[in-house]
């Protein structure tokens, strides 16, 4: 009798999303639910969707740093802050490539490349950096790039060179964006996620929590997910870096437990979906962590630095991971 009621109960909580007529309707009533209720909701579909509960390690290198032109108030590598940051141009093919066969040998499945440009300055750089995409893919690697807004043609020639996914991030809500950068608009973003989509290459689409935006924000920005051509593949959920130098270098901290209600609405709402733990986990405690796994995140960047922040040492993270006994993607 117990196990019919559970069963019961278990097909009504999968069907619920469908329930609601608007998705924003599905969006505030998860985020309103008791925290552990959510969590159970979490992960049951996690499970569902990912039966293995295994990790994927993601490498994030920097391979062209600063003198970016953009006010996004939260990052080290714009030219209109004194972060103390050095700026560098693109790497060369030698040191990216070793990088990414040392990223491979310690585990990692994705290598993503970042260049700090608001969109690529010269056919030259953008050639190049397609080469490099076409040498990474050949180790076997997934490949992702970040490097700024795309035309149509820029994201189908990616493609053509073999990248996989292009991550582009939204941020926040399009009420709260304004707050946060304010050299270009939210719809330019969404063009180029359009862009990216219509090139066929995979999305990858996230948000900075902590930046001093509200629930609803919150709320708003996975609804901005819902509402684009088709759910990112990958969703990175970033936890504030304050950098020194900064207009939010003195923001408030996000509540530990509205970071984790975050990421477990978004697994709620995007099952199949690879939902990364990424930046700011030097400031979490493996209990955080912990926690931030069981809500259904369930990739992590791997390695020392993180575009140029400091990341957990890999040795760190193998610990945790051994003592939570989830097992790595690909590593049977």
């Amino acid at each position: 009798m117990l196990l019919a009621e559970y069963c019961c109960h278990f097909n009504k909580s999968m069907n619920t999303v469908k329930a609601f007529k608007e998705p924003l309707d599905s969006l505030q009533h998860h985020f309103d639910l008791p925290f552990a209720t959510l969590m159970q909701k979490a992960q049951t579909i996690h499970l569902q969707h990912f039966p293995k509960y295994d990790m994927q390690l993601s490498t994030l290198l920097n391979i062209k740093t600063g003198a970016c032109p953009e006010d996004c108030k939260y990052c080290s590598q714009s030219i209109r802050y004194q972060t103390g940051l050095e700026r560098s141009p693109i790497m060369d093919e030698q040191i990216v490539m070793a990088k990414a066969k040392q990223a491979k040998a310690n585990g990692s499945t994705r290598f993503c490349m970042g260049l700090a440009w608001r969109t690529p300055p010269s056919k030259t750089q953008f050639e190049k950096t397609m080469h490099l995409v076409k040498q990474v893919k050949k180790l076997g690697l997934e490949t992702c790039l970040t490097m700024g807004m795309l035309k149509p043609e820029q994201a189908l020639a990616l493609k053509e060179a073999g990248l996989d996914y292009y991550n582009h991030n939204l941020d926040t809500s399009p009420e709260y964006y304004k707050t946060v950068v304010t050299t270009r608009t939210y719809e330019d973003r969404l063009e180029t996620l359009k862009n990216v989509h219509q090139a066929g290459l995979k999305t990858c689409c996230g948000a900075i929590l902590g930046m001093g935006e509200s629930r609803e924000d919150r709320i708003q920005f996975l609804l901005q997910l819902l509402k684009l051509d088709a759910p990112p593949q990958s969703i990175p959920i970033n936890q504030l870096v304050k950098i020194p130098g900064t207009p939010f270098e003195k923001m408030k901290a996000i509540d530990p437990f509205e970071f984790v209600r975050t990421i477990a609405v978004a697994r709620v709402h995007f099952p199949t979906s690879r939902i990364r733990l990424s930046a700011g986990r030097m400031q979490m405690s493996d209990e955080l962590q912990a926690l931030c796994f069981l809500a259904g995140a369930n990739s992590v960047f791997y390695g020392d630095e993180l575009l140029t922040t400091k990341n957990p040492q890999m040795q760190k993270d193998r610990q945790l991971l051994d003592r939570l006994d989830i097992a790595i993607q690909g590593h049977d």
